[in-house]
């Protein structure tokens, strides 16, 4: 027997389960099939993680004399060249470095930036002007144009968290959010939401929602739940939050899951005070976690499809303040990570730290440039119709 609205919407705890479904937010489908194609992965620093002491113009005395506490002296540095070091802690990031496999940008912000967290997030994720509001994500604008109207069955952009950043929602296709793929793949399984998930459709606009809702979440678990027992990693991974959610990342890319867009961060980067123990311990789970799924990607043989943009929604200060720790900034550096860079090292020159604005380091990129080649030469989509204007792309970049 059929179970009717008012049964859907009864106050069960599985009812309750069934109506936060959207939580996780619907999929959709892409008739990519098992063809192998170019993966995106976003690594999010989220607080505004500080550049300078993760970069560091060890030999630059404006820096020390900027930070008589808080500069990282030699016997903290991994030396990269006669002028740059990276801090101690990405030991492991440093080897990708030397190996070619990473390429820095330095000054990467926009214009009239703006220092607080959440709006500067909100301008990041949707690739807005500093004075322009808008509520879909420059990730979720490339769904919309890509994969409307395509059948809802498969998930093309993925965010590993319980709740869907801005950045990956369109105005009518939004990605799917989940902490734990084995975690809703058992929840959708439960026979009263397989009953719902097979309803038809009904006339009620909210209830016929929620229906479609269950049902493309329902197909796209169950899909990428399987794509996950045909591939098992040999990699050991760090206990760490960022370590747990590339090693799902890195599942799915090596069972050639059609999902293109991947969204994962780590937290904690608002480093007002005790900045260097702070700071220190996210990098080194930064640095260890990005090591190994880069190994992972390897033994897969999918690095050299797969391009890792990590980036944070705003730098510190130069200058340090008097607890130790760093206040909010502006522009900040950006990390491209794979195996087809065509300029690894440094894209561009080190901040000028004799020019600053209002002592904040200024942007030289505009992060939509950034956002634009991606686009176009990795994703092969047209930018502009995704950031809604024209942005000049990044040269010898990637290939």
């Amino acid at each position: 027997m059929g179970i009717n609205r008012r049964d859907f919407l009864k106050g069960s705890a599985l009812s309750t389960t069934a109506l936060l479904v959207p939580r996780f937010l619907q999929a959709f489908g892409t008739n990519l099939g098992t063809e192998q194609h170019k993966k995106l992965v976003v690594i999010q620093l989220s607080g505004g993680n500080d550049g300078l002491n993760t970069v560091v113009p060890w030999n630059n005395d404006l820096y020390h004399r900027a930070r008589p506490g808080l500069g990282l002296k030699q016997k903290d540095l991994i030396p990269a060249d006669e002028e740059v070091a990276f801090h101690k802690n990405l030991y492991d990031f440093a080897s990708l470095f030397d190996n070619g496999e990473v390429s820095i940008l330095n000054s990467i912000g926009y214009p009239n930036p703006n220092r607080s967290h959440f709006r500067s997030m909100d301008i990041w994720h949707t690739g807005s002007d500093s004075d322009e509001y808008l509520t879909s994500g420059w990730v979720g604008r490339f769904l919309d144009n890509h994969c409307q109207g395509l059948p809802n069955s498969n998930a093309h952009a993925l965010e590993i968290n319980d709740s869907l950043s801005l950045a990956m929602k369109g105005h009518t296709v939004k990605g799917l959010a989940l902490q734990s793929l084995e975690m809703l793949y058992r929840t959708t399984k439960h026979p009263y939401l397989q009953a719902l998930s097979h309803q038809e459709e009904h006339h009620h606009q909210q209830a016929d929602y929620l229906y479609k809702t269950l049902r493309a979440t329902t197909e796209s678990a169950e899909y990428l739940f399987e794509k996950t027992t045909t591939y098992r990693s040999r990699v050991e991974y760090p206990d760490n939050e960022l370590g747990k959610q590339l090693q799902q990342v890195a599942q799915l890319i090596n069972a050639n899951a059609v999902t293109q867009v991947y969204y994962v961060s780590l937290s904690g980067f608002d480093t007002h005070a005790g900045q260097k123990w702070m700071q220190g311990r996210l990098l080194k789970q930064y640095s260890e976690a990005v090591s190994a799924f880069v190994d992972d990607l390897k033994m897969g043989n999918r690095f050299d499809d797969t391009l890792i943009m990590t980036f944070s929604e705003f730098g510190r200060r130069v200058k340090q303040n008097a607890r130790g720790g760093t206040d909010h900034g502006a522009a900040n550096n950006l990390f491209l990570i794979g195996g087809k860079l065509k300029k690894p090292g440094f894209y561009n020159a080190m901040p000028d730290l004799s020019d600053l604005d209002d002592g904040d380091i200024k942007y030289q990129i505009d992060f939509r440039q950034v956002y634009a080649t991606l686009i176009e030469k990795w994703l092969g989509h047209e930018s502009s119709l995704i950031l809604n204007k024209e942005f000049d792309l990044l040269k010898e970049l990637i290939s």
